[in-house]
C-alpha cells in the first residue's frame, strides 16, 4: 500500500535515489509508467538532480492534467497530489503538494529546470485508454483537461494553457515531433500484447541497440 499512502514527491525522491545507486543505468535509460506511477516517473526526471538521463518515457494511463475524480481519497493518500476539480482551481493550487509543482503551474515559483529537463526526453509516448473509466476525463493521458471553472468542455493538450506556454516543454517536444499520442480500445491499463508489441517495445529496443553497439570495440584497419 506504500504507492497509496506514501506522498508522491517522496515517491519520486526514493526512486531518484535507486536509480542513480544503479550503475547500470549511468548512461542512461527509459521509463515505463502505469497510471499514477506516470506523475511519480515525471517526478523523476523533472526533480531528480544528479540523476542519469531518461531516453524515452512510455505512458500508459497517466493523470499528467490531474483527474477530477479519485473514489475514497483523502488529503492524506497519493492520489490527492494530482486530484484537480476544475471548478475550484484556487483550492487545487494552494492545497494540492503535488501535480502543480510537476506541471509548473504556480506562476510564481515555475521552475525552467523542470522544463529543460523534460524537454530533453528523446521521445514521449502518451498512451490513452478509449473507454478509461478511472480517469476523469481520460484525455488528460495526453495532457488534455477541463479549462478552469468548466465541467462540460475537455480542451486538447495544444490549447491548454500549459501547452501554449509551455510550462514544463511539452510544446517544445511536440513541435519537434517528440511526441506520440497513441490511442487504444480498453478500460484503464487494459492494454492488448498486440498494442504493448507495437507502441511500447520498439522505443525500449531502440535504445538497447544503440546502447550495444556503443559497447562494441573499435578496430582499426
Amino acid at each position: 500500500m506504500t504507492s497509496w499512502t506514501m506522498p508522491l514527491e517522496k515517491q519520486a525522491e526514493t526512486v531518484c535515489e535507486k536509480v542513480k545507486a544503479m550503475p547500470e543505468l549511468k548512461d542512461g535509460y527509459n521509463i515505463v509508467g502505469l497510471s499514477q506511477g506516470n506523475v511519480i516517473g515525471r517526478g523523476v526526471i523533472e526533480f531528480c538532480d544528479g540523476g542519469p538521463p531518461v531516453f524515452n518515457m512510455i505512458s500508459l494511463g497517466g493523470p499528467h492534467a490531474g483527474t477530477a475524480s479519485v473514489p475514497l481519497c483523502g488529503e492524506h493518500l497519493a492520489p490527492s497530489g494530482y486530484l484537480k476539480i476544475p471548478t475550484d482551481i484556487s483550492a487545487y493550487l494552494k492545497g494540492c503538494k503535488f501535480l502543480p509543482k510537476l506541471n509548473n503551474e504556480k506562476p510564481n515559483e515555475r521552475n525552467s529546470t523542470y522544463k529543460e529537463r523534460f524537454s530533453s526526453l528523446k521521445n514521449l509516448v502518451l498512451i490513452m485508454f478509449e473507454h478509461d473509466t478511472v480517469l476523469i476525463p481520460r484525455e488528460t493521458a495526453w495532457f488534455g483537461y477541463y479549462p478552469d471553472g468548466n465541467f462540460s468542455v475537455i480542451l486538447p493538450a495544444n490549447e491548454t494553457n500549459l501547452y501554449k506556454e509551455d510550462w514544463i516543454g511539452l510544446k517544445t517536444l511536440d513541435d519537434a515531433g517528440k511526441v506520440k499520442y497513441i490511442s487504444v480500445p480498453g478500460n484503464h491499463l487494459g492494454i492488448s500484447p498486440s498494442d504493448m508489441l507495437e507502441y511500447v517495445v520498439p522505443y525500449l529496443e531502440e535504445d538497447a541497440i544503440i546502447r550495444e553497439m556503443a559497447e562494441q570495440p573499435v578496430l582499426n584497419s
